[in-house]
């Protein structure tokens, strides 16, 4: 549909102002980014007859009023800020400025003609607490790096004690999240058939339920380009460049690879051959693994789309 039969806005978000302006027209609006704001700049838009909204996202300041426009049933589009600029760039456009960017975010949403369908409303409360974990996890990892450098013996039980206590919390915090999502019971049903696969641990089956919801609905090409486990070409005549991965969702990857590692040398038979195949082959063992992550990815999205456990023959078929 055409920016002619669709009125689009488009959305400069700040930490304290969302800027908003229309595409082809010269209203604008400034509001502030709390729920006051966000219920005057629905009641704008509505007032404009708009019907589809971009935003760019910005570290979680998009968030609230995203979820209040698609509650107000406006079809919204959450750009990653590098789309923006890329089009900017296109159009050879140099200046920047909170007015300029909405009104440059309007003409993307106006010319965007795949539109993806908004996540599960519910996988937003759970994404939050899986961010948490993980950082939890990343703060235990550097506590145990800052005490085997440690050679006070003071300081050094204070960083044990401080391990010890995010551990517990670490556990409380894992046990409240898998509690919560087993009160949905397709949820749930999702999250077991996911952990069914070898090698994929409750750790591992969470992040690919919460980071990636399209998870059995996809192609294994696209599952790994979401993910950011697809290798790219970097071709150009005559030249062969090396394949490289990019892009993608950085910690559904993380959580991949580091299930892959464990995977490849011990659950997974199936991916320890391939793990072994490809070192034989002169691959590094970086190369191998992300091509491990890639397969294990795979064999998830095929078990969630049957939606039949894991089982050897599943992985042979």
């Amino acid at each position: 549909m055409s920016k002619h039969s669709m009125i689009c806005a488009g959305i400069d978000t700040g930490k304290r102002k969302l800027d908003v302006a229309l595409d082809g027209r010269a209203e604008r609006l400034q509001v502030d980014n709390n729920a006051d704001g966000h219920k005057a700049l629905s009641a704008w838009l509505r007032r404009h007859r708009t019907k589809r909204v971009g935003i760019e996202a910005s570290g979680g300041y998009e968030q609230a009023v995203v979820a209040e426009l698609r509650h107000d049933h406006f079809q919204v589009i959450v750009f990653q800020p590098a789309q923006v600029r890329a089009y900017a760039k296109f159009h050879l456009q140099r200046a920047k400025n909170d007015k300029i960017d909405a009104a440059l975010i309007a003409v993307c949403t106006a010319a965007a003609k795949k539109i993806h369908a908004p996540p599960d409303p519910r996988l937003a409360p759970f994404s939050e607490h899986l961010t948490m974990i993980e950082q939890i996890t990343e703060d235990i990892a550097r506590f145990k790096t800052r005490r085997e450098s440690c050679r006070d013996p003071r300081i050094g039980q204070f960083w044990d004690e401080e391990v010890a206590r995010l551990k517990r919390r670490l556990k409380i915090e894992l046990e409240q999240l898998v509690a919560a999502i087993r009160e949905h019971r397709d949820l749930a049903e999702r999250l077991d058939l996911i952990a069914s696969v070898d090698g994929v641990g409750e750790r591992t089956a969470l992040a690919i339920l919460v980071r990636m919801p399209e998870i059995g609905t996809l192609s294994r090409e696209q599952a790994a380009a979401l993910a950011g486990l697809a290798p790219y070409d970097d071709d150009s005549g005559d030249q062969v460049g090396v394949r490289r991965i990019d892009g993608g969702r950085e910690r559904l990857r993380k959580s991949l690879y580091a299930a892959a590692l464990a995977a490849s040398f011990r659950w997974n038979p199936q991916l320890g051959t391939m793990y072994r195949r490809l070192l034989a082959a002169g691959k590094a063992h970086k190369l191998a693994l992300v091509a491990c992550a890639r397969k294990l990815l795979i064999f998830v999205n095929t078990v969630v789309a049957r939606g039949t456990p894991w089982t050897k023959k599943t992985a042979a078929v």
